[in-house]
C-alpha cells in the first residue's frame, strides 16, 4: 500500500505538516511519534516474547466415581481374544482369468 512512495511525496507531505502544525510545533510532534511506534514495538515485542504460564497440576484432584444407578460393564478377557468368524470364500468371477 505504501510501498511505492517516493522522495517527492515524502516532500509534498513534509511540506503539508509544516503547513498545518508549524515550525515550532512539528519537532515535539515528531518526538511524540516516534515515542509513540517505540512504546507500540515495546508492547508488541513484550507479547510475543511472553510464555504462557503452564497451568500448575493440582495434587488434590481425585479420580471420576461413575454415577450412582448406572451398574459397570465388565469385559470378560476370553471374549475378547477369541477371533471372529472367518469370511464366506469368495466366489469367482466369470470375468477372472484362470490362475
Amino acid at each position: 500500500m505504501f510501498g511505492n512512495i517516493g522522495f517527492g511525496e515524502l516532500l509534498l507531505i513534509g511540506v503539508i505538516a509544516l503547513v498545518l502544525f508549524g515550525p515550532s510545533k512539528l519537532p515535539d510532534l515528531g518526538r511524540s511519534l516516534g515515542r509513540a511506534l517505540r512504546e507500540f514495538k515495546q508492547g508488541t515485542r513484550d507479547l510475543l516474547n511472553d510464555e504462557p504460564a503452564a497451568p500448575r497440576a493440582r495434587k488434590d484432584v481425585t479420580p471420576p466415581e461413575p454415577p450412582q444407578g448406572v451398574p459397570v460393564k465388565q469385559v470378560d478377557p476370553q471374549a475378547q481374544a477369541e477371533p471372529a468368524a472367518p469370511a464366506a470364500p469368495k466366489a469367482d468371477n466369470p470375468r477372472r482369468l484362470p490362475d
